[in-house]
């Protein structure tokens, strides 16, 4: 199968991560979605090692049947059990497990499948939202029955032509993401709320400034908190404290820039937060045991 490499986010040449496109000619009638088990035939893997990092410019949702399974998503590592989802959007990097084996159902969905009105209403692409969702008894049922049914209609090639049996696609389809959507919206409004409002603040301000403040007073000081109270607040949030918590984010946009992008090392570190690039290698080294050069190596 075919595959690509898209621009460095300098307006470069490509990272040389490889990016997979949906594959329609594997569709049944070569719709714009599949549904179906997890296993060895996963299509949009034909050319590719699994377990190396590469993109995918679609979306994925796994519903796992067993468990643990551990899967990396824009290098964080999640752990997915029995009745669990996995919801991979179109550009983030990820890499399966070379030792767990999956197993439940997997969705695939092309960009523009669906129209604007439903991805709109159903955040498609919010990728503010957490990628793994836990459902309770009840929802889970619900998912699954959607999904078991989505499944039989992708598989039914019989009963209608092809324009009703895609329209009848999108409908299944938009049921069943309506379901997950509010999951994942209701799962990150209980993480918001069992945060506190003072966490909440303190990582939108992170989001918005890790790239120029990395400094736990300078937040604090923003935000109109003492040091401590924001010490408490994060740290009752995320078992961490702020100043792991900003670390943490820096060396993720740094990863992100180190993969997607050929930005020279010291651009790179110029982009969140560090003008001299021997002081970015070194708060690098110190947060992930590798040097910029090395980690960018590791994925080539």
């Amino acid at each position: 199968m075919a595959d690509r490499t898209v621009q460095g986010a300098d307006g470069g040449d490509g990272d040389g991560i490889r990016t997979f496109p949906f594959p329609v000619d594997l569709s049944v009638c070569g719709v714009g979605m599949q549904a179906g088990p997890m296993g060895a035939g996963r299509s949009w893997h034909a050319d590719a090692p699994l377990q190396r990092v590469h993109r995918i410019d679609f979306h994925v949702v796994m519903l796992f049947d067993d468990g643990p399974v551990r899967h990396m998503i824009d290098f964080a590592e999640y752990e997915a059990t029995a009745g669990d989802l996995l919801w991979i959007r179109p550009g983030q990097v990820h890499r399966f497990s070379d030792t767990d084996e999956y197993r439940g159902t997997a969705l695939t969905m092309q960009p523009g499948f669906l129209p604007r009105a439903t991805v709109e209403a159903t955040g498609l692409y919010r990728y503010d939202l957490p990628p793994l969702l836990h459902p309770g008894p009840a929802r889970l049922t619900g998912l699954r029955a959607a999904l078991d049914q989505l499944q039989r209609e992708y598989e039914d090639t019989a009963t209608l032509p092809l324009t009703l049996h895609t329209a009848v696609l999108r409908h299944s389809l938009t049921a069943f993401l309506i379901r997950l959507a509010h999951l994942a919206s209701s799962s990150a409004e209980a993480a918001r709320q069992q945060a506190g409002t003072t966490f909440t603040l303190f990582r939108d301000a992170v989001e918005k400034g890790f790239a120029t403040n990395h400094s736990v007073s300078a937040y604090a000081d923003a935000l109109g908190y003492s040091r401590r109270t924001l010490v408490r607040a994060v740290r009752a949030a995320t078992g961490e404290t702020p100043k792991g918590f900003i670390d943490k984010r820096v060396i993720l946009e740094a990863k992100r820039l180190l993969a997607h992008t050929d930005m020279p090392i010291g651009r790179v570190g110029a982009a969140v937060g560090f003008p001299d690039a021997a002081n970015f290698s070194k708060f690098f080294h110190l947060h992930t045991g590798q040097t910029p050069v090395t980690f960018r190596a590791e994925l080539r």
